[in-house]
C-alpha cells in the first residue's frame, strides 16, 4: 500500500481489525520490522445492523453481523477499490472501498456478506455504483429474504433475542462489576473473550464471553513500553475538520479550539506525553494477534479500579501461544515482579529466560542495554566424580577426585554449592557468631556425605571478597576466587528412600542421583540466592527455587516459627591443662565412648567431638607417632586419615592427658584399631614407653609395625632386620639426604636457578590441561584488567606457547589503553620472566588456578658465585647455562638444606630456596665440581666445620678449587683473590666467666 490517501486503483492490505458489519481496518503490506500505515473503510453499497458502544443497545442481529465479517476477514489479504465520497453535512468523512477476499478467485465482500443476510442494500447506492453490481446485491438480498437467513430469519422472537443485553462498562465507572471477586471465583479456569482495543502492548480491553462485560485486562507477569498520555480534553466552543496523520495513520475527526479566556485558564490541564521507545512496536505486535480475535484469559487478580491482571492466550496458526512469553521474547516487554508472582514456577521462569534472552541478544527495547557487573564466569568440561573427604559447612565440602593419584596436592577439590547459601558457622577468632541451622545444616550433610560418593557438576567461579570488606559486591584486592557446582549423591541401594523430590536421570544429560544442595533448601536448611540477571546460576536453579517454596510453605528449619535449636558444645582444645585434668573422670567412667571426628591435626593427633559430654578435645593415639610436620610422609599420613576417619563417628577409650591438655588413648572406626592402620602403612612406628600394658591393642598395634617393617614400608624403606633401631627415635634422624629428580629450566646467575622436577603428575596434569585450553581471541580493552601480581595465560614468544604466569609490572596507569601495552611477567612454572603485549594475555580459567607453579628456585650448595655485576658473574651465568641449559638433561639435585628466608609466598624469587648439589650420575659430573674446576666460584668456609657430612664434602670439592688457583683459571687469574668476611674460620671459643 503506497500511501492510504490513494484512490483510483486496487491496493493490497491485510485486513487488522473489523468495527462493524460492515466496516474494516486495513493496513499496508511492509517489511515485518515496520509499522504499516493503515486505514478504516465502510463496504460499498451495503449497511449492517449497528453495534452500540458500550452500555447502549444493539439494533437487531448487530453482534452477528459483525461476527460473521471479524471471522470472516480478520488477518486475511484483501484487494480493495476506495470510491471517492464528498463530506457529509456534519463534516465527517468515510471513505467506501470494494473489498475482495482471496486471490485468484477473489469473492466481492458485500455480496458474501449481503448473500448470508447480515445486511442490505443501501438504496442511495445506485446513484454511486454500477447497476450491475447494484443489481447482483438487491438479487443476493431477495435470496437471502425467501431464505430467511441472518437479520432477514423468520423465527419467531429472533429479532428480540439478537439483541445483546450489554452490562455496564467496567471501565471508567461504577459498573457494579468486581474484578476481584470475578478473578478469585475463576482462578484456574480459561474464560473466553474477544479483544475490542488494544491499550498498550500489556494492556487490552476485552468482552468477556458469554456476559459481554467490557473490562480492561493487564498482561500478568509483563509490562510493555507505555503509549503516552494525551492531554485533557478542552471545551468545545468552536469546531473544525481536521484530518491529522500519525505513523502513516490517515485520521479525520473534530477538534476543540478553545477560546481566547480558554487558552489563558489551560495551564492546569495535564501535559501531553509521547511513548516511551518501542511501545508503538508493543502495541502493534499484540494488534496483530489479539485485536478482534478469539483469545482465552485466565484470571489471576482484580483491583479496586475494576481491571483483571492474567495470562492471555492466542492462537497462531493452530498452536496456542502465551502473549507475555511472546511480547518478554520479542524484546517488546519486561518481567515485573507485582504481577509476575501470581504464576507458576513455571511460567516465572519462561518469562525470566525469555527476557534474559532479549536481553542478551539486545532485541528491541533492549537495544543499548548495558549487562550489571558481575564477578561470576562460567566453568566448562570439569565434571568429576570422587568421594567426599570433609564437610567445611552447609554449602562446602571437600572431594577427593577418583581421577587424581592419592597423595597429590590436587587430590581433594573444594567445592561450594551452586546458587543456594547456608547459615554461616562463623569464627571465634573474628568474633563472628554461628548463624541458627548452621550446625543443623553440617550436620546434615556430614551424615549423608562424608564417605560417599558422589558426582560433581562445575558450574561457575566467582571472586568474593575476604577480610574486612563490607560490601558483598565489590571487587578488591583482597579478594579470591572459589569455585561453585552442583552435587549428585548415588543412592547406596535400591530401597534407599528418596531424599529430593526427584532423582535426575543420567540419560538426560543430568548426574543419576540426589541434589544435594535441593536436599538443604527442602529441609529450610538453606535459601536459594537470588541471582542478577547475567549472573551465572546452577542448571537446577528452577529445582532450587521449588524447593524452597515447598519449605517456607512447610514451615521448614529457618522457615520455622518455633525456637532454633540451641547447641552448647565447651571446647577443650584452648582450655587451660588444669580444666582439661578435671574432665579426664567423666570421660574415663565409660569404657568406651562415641565421638565424632572434627579435624585432623597431624597423622596420629586429632579434634573430636563427644556429643554426650557435650565437648571437644585434642586426642592422641598411644603408643603410635607419625612423622612431624615437614618430614618424609607426614602429609601421607594425613591424607591416610582424612580418607579414612574425617568426620567419621568414630569410638574411643581415654586413658590419660598429658601436660598440656591433649587426651591419649585408643580409637576405633568401624571395629578397626585407627593406630594399627598407620602402623600397617608405614607411616607410624609404635613407640612402647607408652606403657604397652595400658594400650588397648597393643598386640595388634606390635604385629602391624613388624609387618610394614618385613615390607620396608614409607618410614622402614631402609630397614635391615636385626638393626638396633631406637623406637623412641624421630624419624629425621634415619633418613638420607632428599634427592629429587629435575631439569634446569631457567639460569638467573651464576649460582641461583630454576628446577622443575622430572615426573612429577601434578605439572604433568597443568600441561595437560593448558594444552587442551581453546583459546580464544584477545580480550576486549577494558574487561580484563590483570594488577600486579596476579596469574594470567601468557603466550611465550619463544615457541608461542601458553603458560601460567604472573603480572610483574603494569602499563603506566595500571590499566591497558591498546593491545601493544606491554606488560612484564614471570613464568610460574618454568621461572623465566619476560615483557609481553596485552594482546598475549588472557584470563585464566579456574581449573589450572588451584596447583602452585612448578618452578623451584635452587641454589649451589657450599658456594659463593659471583653476581651479574662482580667480576666474572657473567661468565659464571654462560657457563652454568652451558652445563645445564644446552640439552635437554636431567640432575639429581641433593637437597643440603633449606633457606626459607626468602618467605612464605612462592614466586618470581620468593619462597623457600633448595641448596642443592647438582649431580648428573649417567656422566659422573658435578656442576659444583665443574664450576670450581673453571674458576667461577669458590667455596663457603664459614660452615664447613657444622656437621662431619659437611666437612666431608667440603674436602671432596676443595681438590677442585686447589686445581683452579694452580692453573689460574676465573677468578684466580691473578692469584689468590682477597678474602672478606665470610672467608674467615670459626672464632674461637670464649673463657668460661670472661665477657
Amino acid at each position: 500500500m503506497a500511501t492510504v490517501a490513494t484512490q483510483g486503483r486496487w491496493l493490497r492490505g491485510r485486513v487488522k481489525a473489523v468495527p462493524s458489519g460492515d466496516t474494516l481496518v486495513i493496513m499496508g503490506v511492509t517489511k515485518a520490522d515496520t509499522i504499516p500505515p493503515e486505514k478504516m473503510v465502510t463496504l460499498a453499497s451495503v449497511i449492517a445492523p449497528r453495534l452500540a458502544r458500550r452500555d447502549g443497545v444493539d439494533e437487531p442481529f448487530a453482534w452477528e453481523s459483525r461476527e460473521f465479517l471479524r471471522k470472516l476477514c480478520v488477518g486475511k489479504e484483501v484487494t480493495f477499490l476506495t470510491h471517492a465520497t464528498p463530506p457529509t453535512q456534519s463534516g465527517m468523512v468515510r471513505e467506501f472501498a470494494t473489498v475482495l477476499l482471496g486471490g485468484s478467485t477473489a469473492q466481492n465482500v458485500s455480496k458474501l456478506v449481503v448473500a448470508q443476510g447480515w445486511a442490505k442494500v443501501k438504496e442511495q447506492s445506485q446513484k454511486s455504483e454500477s447497476n450491475e453490481d447494484v443489481a447482483e446485491l438487491l438479487r443476493l438480498e431477495e435470496q437471502a429474504k425467501e431464505q430467511g437467513l441472518g437479520k432477514w430469519s423468520k423465527v419467531p422472537g429472533a429479532s428480540e433475542a439478537a439483541i445483546r443485553n450489554l452490562p455496564p462498562s467496567a471501565i471508567g465507572g461504577n459498573s457494579g462489576f468486581d474484578a476481584f471477586d470475578f478473578a478469585t471465583r475463576n482462578k484456574g479456569r480459561s474464560i473466553q473473550a474477544v479483544v475490542e482495543q488494544v491499550r498498550d502492548g500489556s494492556a487490552l480491553r476485552v468482552y468477556l464471553l458469554p456476559e459481554f462485560q467490557f473490562v480492561q485486562v493487564f498482561v500478568a507477569g509483563v509490562q510493555s513500553p507505555s503509549m503516552g498520555r494525551r492531554a485533557a480534553p478542552e471545551i468545545i466552543t468552536d469546531t473544525e475538520v481536521s484530518t491529522e496523520r500519525a505513523n502513516g495513520e490517515s485520521k479525520t475527526e473534530l477538534r476543540a479550539q478553545p477560546t481566547s479566556a480558554q487558552k489563558v485558564a489551560s495551564g492546569s490541564t495535564t501535559i501531553e506525553v509521547a511513548p516511551e521507545p518501542f511501545g508503538k512496536e508493543a502495541k502493534h505486535f499484540t494488534e496483530m494477534r489479539t485485536l478482534h480475535r478469539d483469545v482465552r484469559i485466565l484470571p489471576e487478580t482484580g483491583d479496586r479500579f475494576n481491571n483483571l491482571t492474567g495470562s492471555i492466550y492466542y492462537d497462531d496458526a493452530g498452536e496456542v501461544k502465551n502473549l507475555a512469553l511472546e511480547l518478554a521474547k520479542n524484546g517488546l516487554a519486561k518481567y515485573v515482579e507485582w504481577s509476575g508472582k501470581m504464576l507458576e514456577e513455571k511460567d516465572k521462569k519462561e518469562l525470566k529466560s525469555a527476557e534474559l534472552e532479549a536481553k542478551k541478544n539486545r532485541i528491541r527495547m533492549w537495544t543499548n542495554y548495558v549487562p550489571p557487573a558481575t564477578n561470576s564466569k562460567p566453568i566448562h568440561d570439569q565434571n568429576f566424580s570422587g568421594k567426599v573427604v570433609e564437610v567445611v559447612s552447609g554449602d562446602c565440602i571437600i572431594v577427593a577426585d577418583d581421577a587424581v593419584p592419592f597423595g597429590s596436592p590436587l587430590a581433594e577439590r573444594r567445592v561450594n554449592l551452586s546458587s543456594i547459601r547456608c547459615p554461616k558457622m562463623g569464627n571465634p577468632r573474628t568474633g563472628d557468631g554461628r548463624e541458627n541451622y548452621a550446625r543443623e545444616a553440617k550436620e546434615f550433610l556430614r551424615q549423608k556425605l562424608i564417605g560417599r560418593q558422589v558426582n560433581v557438576c562445575m558450574e561457575y567461579s566467582r571472586k568474593v571478597p575476604v577480610g574486612d570488606n563490607t560490601n558483598p559486591g565489590a571487587v578488591s584486592a583482597d579478594s579470591k576466587v572459589i569455585d561453585f557446582g552442583s552435587v549428585f549423591l548415588a543412592p547406596q541401594s535400591k530401597g534407599e528412600v528418596a531424599v529430593t523430590s526427584s532423582v535426575p536421570s543420567a540419560a538426560g544429560g543430568q548426574p543419576a542421583g540426589y541434589n544435594v544442595a535441593e536436599m538443604l533448601v527442602v529441609r529450610g536448611l538453606a535459601e536459594a540466592v537470588k541471582h542478577r540477571d547475567f549472573e551465572e546460576r546452577s542448571s537446577y536453579y528452577d529445582a532450587l527455587l521449588a524447593a524452597e517454596s515447598k519449605a517456607i510453605a512447610n514451615k521448614k528449619g529457618k522457615h520455622s516459627s518455633g525456637d532454633p535449636p540451641a547447641h552448647h558444645i565447651q571446647d577443650l582444645t584452648t582450655a587451660s591443662a588444669k580444666k582439661t585434668k578435671d574432665f579426664l573422670p567423666f570421660l574415663q567412667r565409660s569404657r568406651r565412648l562415641s565421638a565424632i571426628v572434627e579435624y585432623v591435626l597431624s597423622g596420629h593427633r586429632f579434634k573430636l567431638v563427644i556429643p554426650k559430654e557435650t565437648c571437644s578435645i585434642a586426642f592422641s593415639l598411644s603408643g603410635v607417632r607419625c612423622p612431624g610436620r615437614g618430614e618424609p610422609y607426614s602429609e601421607e599420613a594425613i591424607a591416610l586419615m582424612r580418607r579414612r576417619i574425617m568426620q567419621r563417628d568414630v569410638e574411643i577409650e581415654v586413658e590419660t592427658v598429658d601436660r598440656n591438655g591433649t587426651f591419649l588413648g585408643s580409637l576405633w572406626e568401624s571395629r578397626t584399631n585407627i593406630g594399627a592402620v598407620l602402623l600397617q602403612a608405614g607411616l607410624a612406628k609404635f613407640q612402647a614407653s607408652f606403657g604397652a600394658d595400658r594400650i588397648a591393642d597393643s598386640h595388634l598395634l606390635a604385629q602391624a609395625e613388624e609387618s610394614a617393617k618385613r615390607q620396608k614400608l614409607k618410614i622402614w624403606e631402609n630397614y635391615v632386620e636385626g638393626q638396633e633401631v631406637d623406637n623412641g627415635s624421630s624419624v629425621a634422624e634415619t633418613r638420607k639426604k632428599e634427592t629429587l629428580k629435575v631439569v634446569v629450566t631457567e639460569v638467573l646467575s651464576g649460582g641461583k636457578f630454576y628446577v622443575q622436577t622430572v615426573g612429577d603428575k601434578m605439572v604433568a596434569s597443568i600441561q595437560q590441561q593448558l594444552a587442551s585450553l581453546d583459546i580464544g581471541e584477545a580480550p576486549v580493552i577494558g574487561s580484563f584488567n590483570p594488577k600486579k601480581g596476579d596469574l594470567v595465560l601468557a603466550q611465550f614468544s619463544a615457541d608461542n606457547s601458553w603458560n601460567r604466569a604472573m603480572i610483574v609490572n603494569v602499563p603506566r596507569g595500571g590499566i591497558a589503553q591498546s593491545p601493544k601495552d606491554e606488560y612484564e611477567v614471570f613464568y610460574i612454572d618454568y621461572g623465566n620472566q619476560e615483557v609481553v603485549p596485552y594482546s598475549r594475555l588472557r584470563p585464566p580459567p579456574p581449573s589450572v588456578l588451584s596447583a602452585p607453579g612448578s618452578a623451584q628456585l635452587c641454589s649451589l650448595a657450599f658456594l659463593k658465585v659471583p653476581s651479574l655485576e662482580e667480576d666474572y658473574g657473567q661468565e659464571a651465568a654462560e657457563y652454568l647455562s652451558e652445563l645445564t641449559l644446552s640439552s635437554p638433561q636431567e640432575f639429581d639435585a641433593v637437597i643440603e638444606e633449606r633457606d626459607t628466608s626468602g618467605g612464605k609466598s612462592k614466586g618470581q624469587g620468593t619462597g623457600t630456596v633448595l641448596l642443592v648439589s647438582l649431580v648428573d650420575e649417567e656422566n659422573s659430573s658435578n656442576v659444583s665440581a665443574a664450576m670450581l674446576k673453571a674458576g667461577l666460584a669458590r667455596l663457603e668456609k664459614r660452615r664447613r666445620w657444622d656437621t662431619k657430612e659437611r666437612k666431608a664434602a667440603f674436602d671432596e670439592l676443595e681438590e677442585f678449587q686447589k686445581e683452579a688457583k694452580t692453573g689460574r683459571r676465573g677468578m684466580w687469574q691473578y692469584g689468590d683473590i682477597q678474602s672478606d668476611d665470610e672467608d674467615s674460620g670459626p672464632p674461637a671459643r670464649k673463657a668460661a666467666g670472661k665477657r
